[in-house]
């Protein structure tokens, strides 16, 4: 069957298979609805998983023998790194955090981040990497990653800071969704095209293309 990026928890996980990676997309937590993606480099067979946002028991069994090198959390907030101990206790996999949001991690989880990064570092999939764009307003250190598929679009992971429908929460913080509207509109729709694939952190994905007529008007609505 086709990928389509609607995966529930408790349901089964959805996979796509790019030319160089393959992205297992899967639900956890029915009160919470977070997205967890493991990305296996086809060539290698090397795992990155981005966010270990809750229930180990469905996430390790997606890993097979192909262990996991990497744990990317895409910012701070406590449902999207539940299962970080666990994951790292299971595999010994690096974890890698945007560098202001990475002390929060460590004091919430008990896990010290490996690796804190920022804009234009790079995260590697075995043979293949992943691009960090910096993204804040949802939180000081979210991070959003890309993988520019060479036979293809790119493919963009936004954690809570894009959903189809909106940026991410701001709480009321005027200035911080005048940060994050700013580094969405600038960061993303300003350097990516519109076949760009994107995978939330919740909910179901969409493409830029979808999403840039809108641009607007969320920020006329202010969320």
């Amino acid at each position: 069957m086709a990928y389509t990026g609607a995966v529930r928890p408790g349901g089964e996980p959805d996979v796509r298979e790019l030319s160089r990676l393959r992205v297992t997309k899967v639900a956890v937590d029915p009160e919470m609805s977070n997205n967890c993606y493991l990305l296996t480099c086809l060539d290698t067979g090397e795992q990155v998983l981005v966010d270990a946002a809750a229930e180990p028991g469905t996430l390790l069994p997606l890993l097979g023998e192909g262990g996991l090198s990497t744990v990317v959390t895409t910012h701070q907030h406590w449902d999207h790194h539940r299962a970080l101990a666990d994951v790292v206790a299971a595999t010994g996999a690096v974890v890698v955090a945007g560098a202001p949001d990475a002390d929060a991690i460590t004091e919430q989880t008990g896990v010290p981040v490996t690796r804190r990064v920022g804009d234009g570092d790079t995260v590697q999939v075995g043979s293949t990497e992943l691009r960090v764009i910096a993204v804040a307003g949802h939180t000081p250190g979210s991070i959003c990653l890309v993988h520019d598929d060479p036979d293809g679009h790119a493919h963009l992971f936004t954690g809570d800071s894009l959903f189809p429908g909106g940026v991410g929460a701001t709480f009321g913080d005027d200035d911080a969704f005048r940060q994050l509207i700013d580094d969405v509109e600038t960061k993303l729709f300003g350097t990516l095209d519109d076949d760009t694939w994107f995978y939330p952190g919740h909910g179901d994905d969409s493409t830029l293309g979808a999403e840039r007529p809108h641009l607007a008007e969320w920020r006329e609505r202010g969320w």
